[in-house]
C-alpha cells in the first residue's frame, strides 16, 4: 500500500475516533484535533481556557507534533505547568496543502505513538 494511501486511510480512521468521542456527529477539522493534542500535551483537560490560552494550546501541539521531524525540542515546563519548546530548526516554506499534509502525518504519527490507532 502507497505511504499516501496509508496516510489517508490512517486520518479518516482518526477522524472518526475523535469525533465519535468528543463531537455531536462532525467530523472534527485539522485545527480541532490540533487542539485535543494540546489539552492532551498540558494535561488540564477540563479546565476552562481563554481565547488568547487556546491558542497556546494549539502552539503546544504543534511544536510536539513536529519534535520529532527536528524543527521543536521540548525545553520546560513552567509553573502554571505549562510546556515550553524551542526552535531548532527553522520549517521551511510550505504551501498551504504541503503543510496540511505534514501535519497530518505528524498527528497520525502521534496517534501511532500513543497507540490510538494502528
Amino acid at each position: 500500500m502507497s505511504r499516501d494511501i496509508q496516510l489517508k486511510e490512517r486520518w479518516e480512521n482518526l477522524v472518526e475516533i475523535l469525533s465519535n468521542q468528543f463531537s455531536q456527529g462532525e467530523d472534527l477539522d485539522l485545527d480541532a484535533i490540533i487542539y485535543l493534542i494540546g489539552l492532551q500535551e498540558l494535561g488540564k483537560v477540563h479546565n476552562q481556557f481563554k481565547k488568547d490560552e487556546k491558542l497556546d494550546l494549539m502552539h503546544i501541539a504543534i511544536c510536539r507534533l513536529l519534535e520529532p521531524y527536528g524543527y521543536y525540542e521540548f525545553d520546560y515546563v513552567d509553573k502554571e505547568g505549562w510546556p515550553h519548546y524551542r526552535v531548532k530548526e527553522e520549517l521551511p516554506p510550505l504551501k498551504a496543502g504541503e503543510q496540511s499534509v505534514l501535519m497530518k502525518e505528524a498527528i497520525v504519527n502521534y496517534f501511532l505513538e500513543k497507540e490510538l490507532i494502528d
